[in-house]
């Protein structure tokens, strides 16, 4: 169990180290908030595949609450690991974000006053997760999780760009956001909204993606 905690724990804090490390790289390389984007996207799509294809057989590479919430919904993930996955996680995303604030010389806990509110964020954050756990409910009924670090990190890099939020798409990334005032930080008072969207779209996802493969299977 240890070994999949710490797994979940490096995975989720390498991420966030990645988002918030290359956003704020980015501010200091260019004015334009197109390019700022594309670099935070690249660089986060990138190791996202990579630690998703390290961590997949250790712990299943969730490095996400609502994935390990839908794990356990569905019975694939016990109650007692679920809540070692979910410390693991919100622990190892503020480990991540206070990490990237150190490497720039900003105070480790660097609060954000990035105000991300509105109906229309709230709405992209349920479109960016649904699809997520719709594409990771489709790939394992049809045996191709092997393609996971491929279709997962194509999925959120090109949600950073077609949804109005960019793509949070993650309960413990975007609590660990509120740890740094940079490109990516998102305030406190805007989490709650975000996580609420998070999980409607994680469960949207996950209801339509065992449609799909209970229709799969009995067409078979």
């Amino acid at each position: 169990m240890l070994r999949k905690y710490l797994a979940e724990f490096i995975g989720t804090g390498t991420l966030v180290a990645v988002v918030v490390g290359s956003g704020t790289m980015a501010t200091q390389m260019s004015a334009d908030q197109g390019v700022q984007l594309l670099i935070n996207t690249i660089s986060t799509v990138f190791v996202l595949g990579i630690l998703i294809l390290v961590f997949g057989s250790i712990s299943g590479a969730h490095f996400n609450p609502a994935v390990s919430l839908i794990e356990w919904v569905q019975k694939r993930l016990s109650l007692n690991l679920l809540a070692g996955y979910l410390i693991s996680q919100f622990a190892g995303g503020i480990a991540g974000a206070m990490l990237a604030n150190l490497m720039f010389k900003n105070p480790a806990y660097f609060p954000s006053q990035h105000v991300r509110s509105g109906a229309n964020l709230w709405l992209g954050e349920v479109v960016a997760t649904a699809g997520l756990l719709f594409l990771i409910q489709l790939l394992r009924g049809q045996k191709k999780d092997s393609f996971a670090p491929v279709v997962i990190a194509s999925w959120i890099g090109s949600a950073y760009f077609f949804t109005s939020s960019t793509s949070f798409a993650n309960p413990a990334v975007t609590f660990a956001r509120t740890f740094t005032d940079t490109f990516s930080g998102i305030a406190m008072g805007s989490v709650a909204m975000f996580m609420v969207a998070q999980l409607i779209g994680a469960s949207l996802g996950s209801i339509l993606g065992k449609y799909f493969t209970q229709e799969q299977r009995q067409n078979l």
